[in-house]
């Protein structure tokens, strides 16, 4: 948790700027905004990916994931479907990596496997709004997303025995979150936390079925955290 502390402290900064937005009688800003039918704009943000394993048979020693910041950056379509909904399209791209630590083993290059993932991602998602208050809005987001990672690697003949860590190429998923609309003079900035989860299982097994690396996972999922700055 502590590894996100930035882009919180970050979001919360940027938030704190807007605090005009909060006073009793603002001039309002964008008043026709939210009235068009179609919308446009752009994302940039931090991720922080981790992994959910699930074992066959309980050993009480777990896989060990170091996870790191990465980025994200894309693109937004919005559908306006009345006062308090939107369907939204949020295609991007998003690099993370990962560290990870089997138990087992005696020497460090057979242990850690670094595991660097770009990402297409490819989002529609259920924006839900509250009412305009002055010139901010809270809303709350959800919907499903696949994704193709670029580095998985899912094709490779060598595996883990090779040093090679592999992955399926495409994931689908889910993702929820809630963010707040701030309507400034000439755009609207919308900071958001969003919470992503794989359903699908992304590991390529070693070919060895009993592998000390993979023969004990059942499945491997992604699990991540977003913290997004939309510009529409």
């Amino acid at each position: 948790m502590k590894n996100i502390l930035f882009p919180l402290f970050l979001c919360l900064c940027l938030c704190t700027g807007t605090q005009a937005q909060f006073t009793k009688d603002p001039v309002l800003n964008l008043q026709s905004e939210d009235l068009k039918l179609l919308n446009w704009g752009y994302y940039l943000g931090f991720n922080q990916y981790d992994f959910q394993f699930e074992y066959r048979n309980d050993t009480g020693q777990d896989i060990l994931v170091d996870t790191s910041f990465g980025f994200n950056v894309g693109l937004i379509g919005e559908l306006r479907i009345n006062e308090f909904l939107d369907a939204r399209f949020e295609p991007g791209l998003l690099y993370t990596q990962r560290l990870l630590g089997f138990p087992g083993f005696l020497s460090e290059q057979d242990a850690i496997r670094e595991v660097r993932s770009t990402y297409i991602r490819f989002p529609l998602l259920l924006k839900v709004s509250a009412r305009r208050f002055g010139n901010w809005k809270p809303y709350i987001t959800g919907g499903v997303y696949t994704s193709m990672n670029l580095g998985a690697k899912e094709d490779s003949l060598d595996d883990n025995s090779s040093g090679e860590f592999r992955m399926k190429k495409n994931v689908y998923g889910y993702e929820l979150g809630f963010g707040i609309d701030f309507y400034t003079e000439y755009f609207k900035f919308s900071p958001s936390i969003r919470g992503v989860f794989a359903l699908t299982d992304e590991l390529v097994p070693d070919n060895d079925p009993n592998s000390p690396w993979t023969g004990n996972i059942n499945a491997m999922r992604t699990r991540g955290i977003f913290i997004n700055f939309t510009f529409e």
